[in-house]
């Protein structure tokens, strides 16, 4: 049997194997780094996309809230002017009040300082008499002891007599001077009573309930086409706030059952009225000649 001996070396395939180690590593690190670039560009391309669509999120919102905040500025704005008309209005109100008010009082004021004169003049010319009475009669009254002291001389028996009739007169007189005082003060009692009777009312129609009537003025206008305006006037008579709010008051409870009817033309006094009105105006004719023309040519309703 035929034996072969066969020597093998490996040298030049371990330095392929190195060679291809070398390789391999070379490509292990290329596709660790190219994984870690491809991470890195995913990594920032996510955050590229993020941050685009946080930025076109935030814009959107923003823009809405803007959007809101320009309608809701223009409301505020809107109702701001509404509301400054309505204050100026308030004011102007308040003012017209204030000088109704003003002018009212002065009028009461003057009236009731008028009454007071009145009233006190009164009062003083009722008082007269017993003022008068005071003066004169009561200081006489109260030194009735010292006029009326009996004054007798020490004389002799023969002046007795004399002395005594001389004090019977002073006596005398005193009295009749009483008298005649008593008799001026019931005269002038009686006097002072019927002007008193005069004065007041002694009926007993006014100390009872009774109906009186009173005139008052209903005043309806238009001044536009959601605003109907309804004043009352009350006559000027002596009667207190609280009456004239009560006639007030049922005047608007009734108003709603007062019907208006048409009438073919206007009361004679209205138009001899307003023609006074027109006539004595300071405006030019042709101002004076459309309020004739309006007033003829207006329709006319009554109760």
């Amino acid at each position: 049997m035929a034996s072969f001996n066969y020597t093998v070396d490996t040298k030049p395939m371990a330095e392929e194997m190195r060679s291809v180690s070398r390789h391999v590593n070379a490509t292990t690190g290329a596709v660790v780094a190219m994984q870690t670039a491809v991470i890195i560009a995913e990594e920032k391309a996510a955050d590229h996309v993020c941050n685009n669509v946080n930025k076109g999120f935030y814009s959107l919102i923003r823009s809405q809230i803007s959007q809101k905040m320009a309608k809701l500025q223009s409301e505020v704005d809107s109702h701001l002017m509404q509301l400054v008309q309505q204050k100026n209005a308030l004011l102007s109100i308040k003012n017209r009040m204030q000088k109704d008010y003003n002018m009212i009082a002065s009028r009461y004021i003057k009236l009731f300082n008028g009454l007071n004169s009145n009233l006190k003049q009164r009062v003083f010319e009722l008082d007269k008499p017993t003022i008068d009475f005071a003066v004169k009669e009561v200081d006489k009254v109260s030194n009735r002891s010292k006029y009326l002291t009996a004054t007798i001389p020490i004389a002799q028996l023969e002046s007795l007599a004399a002395s005594q009739k001389i004090v019977a007169s002073n006596v005398k007189y005193r009295g009749f001077n009483v008298i005649k005082s008593m008799r001026s003060f019931l005269f002038e009692m009686n006097t002072q009573k019927k002007l008193t009777d005069q004065i007041l009312i002694n009926d007993g129609r006014y100390t009872e309930t009774a109906t009186v009537y009173i005139p008052i003025v209903i005043c309806e206008c238009n001044r536009d086409k959601t605003d109907a305006g309804v004043e009352i006037s009350v006559s000027e008579v002596e009667l207190d706030n609280i009456s004239k709010s009560a006639i007030k008051n049922t005047a608007f409870a009734e108003l709603n059952q007062i019907e208006w009817q048409a009438k073919s033309s206007p009361n004679t006094e209205v138009k001899s009225e307003f023609s006074k009105l027109v006539s004595s105006s300071s405006k030019s004719q042709r101002v004076k000649d459309m309020a004739t023309k309006l007033f003829q040519s207006n329709n006319y309703q009554t109760i």
